[in-house]
């Protein structure tokens, strides 16, 4: 793989592990969205018997217990990053990258006090420090965690096997990993103040653009949706929600990095009643109130124009197929599978999709509206929608219901025009397999392995939330036809041997087949 092949891939490979904390943040953040509206005056006031005691204390105690997950969310993304982006003895990664957190924080303590730096506890905020595991520090927030993440991943592979001297043999290997991680993070604790200011301030510039206004909204959903052939987007989403990109927000006295943590604090701390409520539609302009119109608008209108556009003797075979990648985003956020339906064969026609959803989003910003977290799933926009005062959440069928009719009618009009083969109008007699609905993943990984040359090919394989990601000898050899008989949405080639294939949520079960047929492990 070339250098840029690799940088790719290593940017990728990043851009996956932001998903495990970030999957364990969204069904938390349901929890605590749905505790904290029920014990809301206006709740209890509509439906009484919420303000039962002992109800409240069971939902009080809830939201306790999810809110740590909230409090620690850069140890989150420490582990995360670290299990993410290390090829080897990710267990060693794990530990370490809590190591590092902790020597990192504990070291720019000590910068601060040496320097002379250490502000007052009524001083704190205004100088961006703060209370870390007991530690006052900077306020590195996901970005520290971030870089501990990034600094036990790459020591875990480079030394993981490391010899020592017979006299310190016992340090060798894998136990050698979280002593070096030690020496390394001091360095980086001690050399990151310097430059803290100046990461801070590039990214405050950035900000001046990404939050301007409508334009910043628009900018966002292009970077968004043109990201995801790349597996970028969730390294473009980290930055506006976790660092000075996303803005910097003054909340009760309390200082906050980045869209989310604003957010959070507003949610699940505030609510309705408190003033800083107003600032809620200025944060979810570039939260899930965009997935929305995506997932519950634009999908389904897609999938109805695909349909309705299918040739007459495919539509029965080719409803459950779309049926699928419509259901999919709706009950579960991952779009990739309807995207890319028709993202390879016409990108003209993915081009508009993306100038629809910006202007969607655009229009709900400029109409105030407030409503979603991370997510965009009929799930999220029944809590953050519905049960939270104040959301406007109607101007969502506002907006989507023209941009749904929209989308309908320019597809239908385009797929026929420039007859586009989307699922049920292949020219060719196409056999519509079972094998992913029937969870006949054993049958889908030997197809996958035998289509892209076979063990002697394949390097390594991985998966994010919707793709196999293989790195292969010679990419050449690869048999796109015999691929698709695997039931994969799509097949694309981001780097020179590399090659992802799309199998929807379902790609994890995929994944761990084709790792037990290529162990040998498959009757």
């Amino acid at each position: 793989m070339t250098k840029k092949g690799r940088l790719s891939e290593n940017i990728q490979r990043f851009g996956r592990s932001l998903l495990l904390p970030i999957a364990v943040m969204a069904p938390v953040g349901m929890a605590l969205g749905l505790t904290g509206a029920l014990v809301q005056g206006y709740m209890i006031e509509r439906v009484p018997f919420l303000g039962n005691p002992a109800l409240q204390a069971v939902l009080v105690g809830l939201r306790s217990i999810a809110d740590v997950i909230f409090t620690n969310i850069p140890i989150l993304f420490a582990m995360g990053v670290a299990y993410g982006v290390s090829k080897k003895e990710k267990g060693i990664s794990v530990f370490s990258s809590i190591i590092s957190y902790l020597i990192l924080n504990a070291t720019i303590n000590v910068w601060l006090k040496t320097t002379g730096n250490l502000a007052s506890s009524d001083q704190m905020a205004q100088v961006g420090q703060g209370m870390v595991l007991g530690i006052q520090t900077l306020r590195l927030d996901v970005l520290g965690g971030i870089i501990s993440g990034l600094i036990a991943a790459w020591l875990t592979d480079r030394y993981h096997e490391k010899e020592l001297p017979i006299a310190f043999a016992f340090f060798s290997g894998k136990k050698f990993v979280p002593i070096v991680t030690i020496g390394v993070t001091i360095v980086a604790g001690l050399v990151i103040p310097f430059f803290w200011q100046f990461i801070t301030k590039g990214l405050i510039s950035m900000s001046s653009l990404i939050l301007n206004g409508y334009i910043g909204v628009f900018l966002n959903i292009v970077m968004v949706r043109l990201l995801i052939p790349f597996g970028l987007h969730h390294v473009w989403s980290a930055m506006l929600r976790f660092t000075p990109a996303g803005g910097i927000y003054m909340i009760a006295g309390e200082e906050f990095v980045g869209v989310l943590p604003a957010l959070n604090k507003i949610l699940f701390d505030l609510g309705p009643s408190h003033e800083a409520w107003g600032m809620v539609p200025n944060l979810t302009r570039f939260m899930a109130q965009n997935q929305m119109l995506v997932t519950l608008f634009m999908i389904p209108a897609i999938g109805l124009a695909m349909y309705k556009t299918s040739f007459h003797k495919n539509k029965k075979f080719v409803k459950g197929i779309i049926l699928t990648m419509v259901l999919t985003p709706f009950l579960g956020n991952i779009t990739e599978p309807m995207e890319f339906s028709f993202l390879f064969i016409a990108p003209l026609l993915y081009v508009w999709y993306v100038v629809l959803a910006a202007s969607g989003a655009v229009a709900l910003a400029a109409l105030k509206t407030g409503v979603g977290y991370i997510r965009g799933t009929i799930f999220d926009f029944a809590i953050f929608g519905l049960m939270y005062e104040n959301t406007s959440w109607y101007n969502l069928f506002i907006v989507g219901i023209p941009l749904a009719i929209i989308t309908y009618f320019s597809f239908s009009w385009a797929i026929k025009k420039w007859h586009i083969p989307t699922p049920g109008r292949e020219e060719d007699e196409v056999e519509y397999n079972t094998l992913l609905k029937e969870k006949r993943y054993d049958e889908v990984a030997r197809i996958v392995i035998e289509a892209i040359g076979g063990r002697q090919n394949i390097v390594n394989v991985e998966n994010c939330v919707t793709r196999l990601r293989i790195d292969l000898n010679d990419m050449h050899i690869v048999n796109k036809e015999k691929l698709k008989e695997s039931g994969t949405s799509g097949i694309f080639f981001p780097a020179k041997n590399h090659i992802h294939i799309v199998f929807g949520p379902n790609v994890e079960f995929v994944k761990n087949a084709v790792d037990k047929e290529l162990r040998g492990e498959l009757a």
